[in-house]
This record gives structure tokens, sequence and C-alpha cells, in this order.
């Protein structure tokens, strides 16, 4: 029998499993409940990912990419493949090494994530303007000390 997520939560961390349950499941109520205002379509979350990163570097080769997204080469290229399909990115060969690919963002990519940008901010700003200021502080501060801590890399559960 296979066990449920949450009893493997309570194994590993007993004193912080209520609250990390806690957390998980009010992501999936704010998801569920923004799923159709912060959709990425066409394109999946990961092809998002994947816009994302050739935005902060353009030029990126395939390589490259699948380190950032700690994947195989084929699934980066067929990846890419659909985004390029999309017309939201645009392969170029290296001018010294016409065997390696170049990404880009096209004009049409570009214009993606800055609607799919744009709806999230609009989404978030409307729910974050229903909070009382202090519960907006209580989430600014509880939110950075998050990112604060998961910047440290993840240890493997005894």
């Amino acid at each position: 029998m296979r066990e449920e997520p949450f009893q493997q939560l309570d194994r590993y961390a007993p004193d912080e499993a209520p609250e990390v349950r806690q957390v998980l499941e009010l992501l999936e109520v704010a998801w569920e409940r923004g799923r159709h205002t912060l959709t990425t379509a066409p394109v999946s979350a990961a092809q998002i990912r994947v816009m994302y990163i050739i935005e902060r570097e353009p030029g990126i080769n395939l390589r490259t990419l699948g380190r950032h997204l700690d994947a195989a080469a084929p699934s980066v290229s067929r990846l890419c493949d659909r985004l390029q399909a999309a017309g939201f990115v645009r392969r170029t060969p290296r001018p010294d090494d016409r065997r390696e690919m170049l990404l880009e963002l096209t004009d049409a990519g570009t214009a993606h994530l800055r609607e799919v940008r744009r709806r999230r901010e609009q989404g978030l700003h409307q729910a974050m303007k229903r909070m009382t200021p202090a519960a907006r502080e209580a989430l600014t501060t509880g939110l950075a000390a998050f990112c604060e801590a998961a910047a440290e890399p993840f240890l493997p559960a005894a």
C-alpha cells in the first residue's frame, strides 16, 4: 500500500508537519482559485519556465538550458521544438560553431511573457488589496524568510 504524502511528512518532521500541510493546502486552494486568471496557455508551465530562462540568458544553448532545468537533452529539445512551433522561441546557429544552436525569444514570446506577468500581477494585486495592511506585511515577511530558507540546498530525508 502506498503511503500518503502527509503521512510521509509526519514521519520526517512531526513538529512541523501541521504547518507544512497547511501551507501546501493553502497554496493548492490559491492556485485553483486563480487557475484561469493565472494560466500560461497556450504553453505549459514547463515551457514558461524555459521562456523565463531564455529571457534572462538570451543566446543560451540547449546544454546550458538543460542544466538549468535539470533535464535530459531530448526533453529540453522537445520543449524548445514546441516553443519554436508556437512562434515563441527562435533557434540560431552559433556563428563559430554551426552545430550548436542558440536560443532567443521572439517578439511573440516576449509579448506572451509580458501578458502572463500582467495577468499574474493583476490577480495578485486584487487579492492583496483585499488583505489588511498587517496581513500584507506578514505575507511579505513570511515569503522573504521562506525564499531565504529555500536558497539553501535541501537535505535528503533520513
